[in-house]
């Protein structure tokens, strides 16, 4: 089944998307839950409307997004946690500690646009995360696992 995303759903797609799902999946999920609706022509016409009138300003947010992606490029954080004395951290570093220490420096990001190269981060020393500013705008940066 043909479904246009009303808003971004992981693992799946973007807001205004066309996506091929699975029947179930649209029928008894998707659209129930207000994420998606079904893809008719003249639903395909009125999306295609609204995307030639938002380009313009997708072009200005992502060419702000790519200045705040200029200034984040070369950031290392350096997180604090509690460890005992094998280094091994007292539960683990995630991303809402990464987003309060990016607003340390500035940076205003939500912990959902970062994502963590490992599953979970349970000893001291160097990670990377993955900051995801607008659809084709990723920044990674480095941050340190530090001792308290």
């Amino acid at each position: 089944m043909e479904i246009i995303l009303k808003q971004d759903v992981n693992n799946l797609g973007l807001k205004d998307d066309i996506m091929v799902v699975k029947d179930g999946y649209a029928r008894n999920f998707l659209i129930p839950k207000g994420y998606a609706m079904m893809a008719t022509a003249s639903a395909k016409k009125v999306l295609a409307e609204n995307i030639k009138q938002r380009a313009h300003k997708e072009a200005k947010i992502k060419l702000e997004a790519e200045k705040y992606a200029e200034n984040m490029n070369g950031l290392k954080l350096t997180i604090g946690a509690k460890t005992s004395s094998t280094g091994k951290i007292f539960g683990s570093v995630n991303t809402i500690q990464i987003a309060e220490a990016l607003q340390g420096h500035g940076f205003n990001i939500d912990r959902k646009s970062i994502r963590l190269q490992e599953d979970q981060i349970k000893e001291v020393g160097s990670y990377k995360a993955k900051i995801k500013l607008h659809r084709e705008v990723h920044v990674e940066i480095d941050f340190d696992v530090v001792s308290e």
